[in-house]
């Protein structure tokens, strides 16, 4: 079964999922950095952009989200999340 997270306070891309088969690693470039990548095994990567982290808040809400995503029920495929911080864009490339 396919999972997504949706983020629900995502002003600017309301209604935008994030794919959560086939992550390799959820990461920041720093504690405060706005970004969180999402890397996959095809080479593939979603970018979050939120205003300033707080020591890794989003991206470990992120990473929590997740696992508890993939835990849930084969019957729901999206797990509605809010980050800490607004998000500003979610882009997958």
């Amino acid at each position: 079964m396919v999972k997504f997270l949706k983020i629900t306070n995502a002003t600017a891309v309301q209604g935008q999922l994030i794919g959560l088969t086939g992550i390799k690693t959820i990461t920041t470039p720093a504690l405060t950095d706005p970004t969180v990548l999402v890397k996959y095994t095809d080479g593939t990567t979603t970018t979050v952009t939120t205003a300033d982290q707080e020591a890794s808040d989003v991206c470990l809400a992120i990473i929590k989200a997740t696992e508890v995503a993939l835990a849930t029920s084969w019957q729901k495929p999206y797990f509605e999340m809010v980050l800490p911080k607004a998000v500003t864009s979610i882009v997958n490339a």
